[in-house]
């Protein structure tokens, strides 16, 4: 599967933004998905992360209550509503996708944990007063 993510840009604090993770060659209905973000000069990190089933989603603390990951499994796209927006969310988001069968984990431990075996090329959201 070939993902392409897409919907950075530059807002200002407070602002909203949805990026997308289109994918083709593959539905994404029996994979797991998640948005990782590596800001400048940090480790990449999954900051929100769902099961294939989407029975489970998983968010770090730092985005919890502001960010959404969502599943249009009809589009076969993945979105990440981001509210809220603040300087520290700048960096580059990578969407990401796998399987994970025949075991199958907790939307925290995709996140953590586990080492996705797509990945899209990364959308640069960058937010500054």
């Amino acid at each position: 599967v070939q993902l392409q993510a897409s919907g950075g840009g530059l807002v200002q604090p407070g602002d909203s933004l949805r990026l997308s993770c289109g994918a083709s060659g593959s539905t994404l209905d029996n994979y797991y998905i998640g948005w990782f973000r590596q800001a400048p000069g940090k480790e990449r990190e999954g900051i929100a992360c769902i099961t294939k089933t989407d029975s489970s989603t998983y968010y770090a603390d730092s985005v919890k209550g502001r960010f959404t990951i969502s599943r249009d499994s009809a589009k076969s796209t993945v979105f990440l509503q981001m509210n809220s927006l603040k300087p520290e969310d700048t960096g580059v988001y990578f969407c990401a996708a796998d399987p994970v069968w025949p075991v199958s984990v907790s939307a925290h431990y995709y996140c953590t944990i586990y080492a996705p075996e797509f990945w899209g090329q990364g959308t640069l959201v960058t937010v500054s007063s």
